[in-house]
């Protein structure tokens, strides 16, 4: 098994993000991740998605996707010709000596905070997957009470792959 981040620009219609879920659920494809959000023209709505499967799976999962009506482009986003980000939100449980340490890891990881009580810290950190994996990981003598992850998001490097559409 492998994955491959595809980006899609799809017509910002309503249904368009069920749509594009529903052909996975149809064919029984597997969604690692998937984020979607208007671009900078907003007749198009620009969705990630972070698949898994053998060589075969994938290759169908793109002519798929790519056959769909509200479909304008898709493409697979390279990990060494792309950028990946991803927002993760982690409440941490923690007093006032457990504070410090964490605020300590947190500096490391350029991680903010976002909230701040008496009983928990809450951090906002952005980055690729594997900055995030290793943060939590550090986190795990900590109890985490909350953690949502935003899922990746990503462009290809460069002015040469930039796709208009009229």
């Amino acid at each position: 098994m492998q994955q491959k981040v595809f980006q899609l620009l799809v017509d910002n219609t309503a249904g368009v993000l069920s749509r594009v879920s529903g052909l996975f659920s149809r064919r029984g494809y597997n969604i690692e991740s998937i984020t979607a959000g208007v671009t900078a023209d907003p007749r198009f709505t620009r969705i990630t998605i972070v698949a898994s499967g053998d060589d075969e799976v994938l290759e169908q999962i793109e002519k798929q996707v790519g056959k769909l009506v509200d479909v304008r482009s898709i493409k697979e986003l390279k990990p060494d010709e792309s950028v990946y980000r991803e927002l993760a939100l982690i409440k941490v449980k923690a007093d006032a000596i457990e504070r410090e340490h964490l605020m300590t890891l947190a500096g490391i990881f350029k991680a903010k905070v976002s909230d701040i009580c008496d009983e928990s810290v809450m951090f906002e950190l952005t980055g690729n997957k594997s900055k995030i994996d290793a943060f939590l990981k550090l986190l795990a003598n900590y109890e985490i009470m909350e953690l949502a992850r935003t899922g990746i998001v990503g462009l290809v490097r460069g002015a040469e792959n930039v796709v208009f559409i009229d």
